[in-house]
């Protein structure tokens, strides 16, 4: 099984009567076990890119299939149902419902995932959440945050794990931590794709991706 094939991707977007090309023929494919690092200046497409990539949107051209199943033209509920089971994102907002507590948060993520994944006592304790899993998210020091965000990107066991700039608000030794737990927790099955600006991050990947002005250079 591929964790994720993204073929020949273009995104438009219209300014007025202008076209504006946000993506230009990317391809992106994850085997088994792999993290992939997607740098570039700002602008050149990269949460575009994640947002393809997540089924959050469609692109103009091109496919997306994760765990085999297309992604990409489906419904909104289907394209929700195949996220839900196969695809974890951690964003530098974290995700975390602000009404639930970290446990409550991560029970939630568990609750609509795929089955045999770590549970989420599991998550708490590798994680180091142990001390803040009663607590609700505004209490958070950045660290925490992070984790409790990976946590709940995890809890569902995804086969591909989406990041956007994961690391960006915590500190350098934060940040190796959470490169560490990606690593260790990430299903063996799946593959991580993290967009980034940070050098430790992308040196942390197995292979790095540049995006320029919407091509992958």
């Amino acid at each position: 099984m591929t964790p994720l094939e993204a073929r020949g991707l273009h995104r438009f977007y219209r300014r007025g009567d202008t076209e504006i090309p946000a993506l230009k023929d990317v391809s992106v494919v994850c085997a088994a076990g792999e993290t992939v690092a997607v740098t570039g200046p700002s602008g050149s497409g990269k949460s575009t890119l994640l947002s393809l990539l997540a089924g959050l949107d469609d692109p103009d051209g091109g496919s997306v299939h994760v765990a085999g199943k297309r992604l990409s033209h489906r419904s909104p509920a289907a394209a929700a149902r195949i996220r839900a089971e196969h695809v974890g994102i951690l964003t530098q907002s974290s995700g975390l419902l602000g009404h639930l507590n970290v446990r409550e948060n991560i029970q939630l993520a568990a609750s609509l995932g795929r089955a045999g994944g770590p549970s989420p006592a599991e998550l708490i304790d590798g994680l180091c959440l142990a001390t803040v899993r009663r607590s609700m998210p505004r209490t958070l020091s950045g660290g925490e945050t992070a984790r409790a965000g990976l946590a709940v990107a995890l809890a569902g066991s995804p086969t591909l794990l989406l990041a956007d700039e994961p690391t960006a608000e915590v500190s350098r030794d934060e940040e190796s931590t959470i490169l560490d737990l990606i690593g260790t927790w990430r299903p063996r099955d799946g593959a991580a794709v993290i967009v980034t600006h940070s050098p430790a991050v992308a040196a942390h990947a197995d292979r790095v991706l540049h995006l320029v002005d919407g091509r992958l250079t």
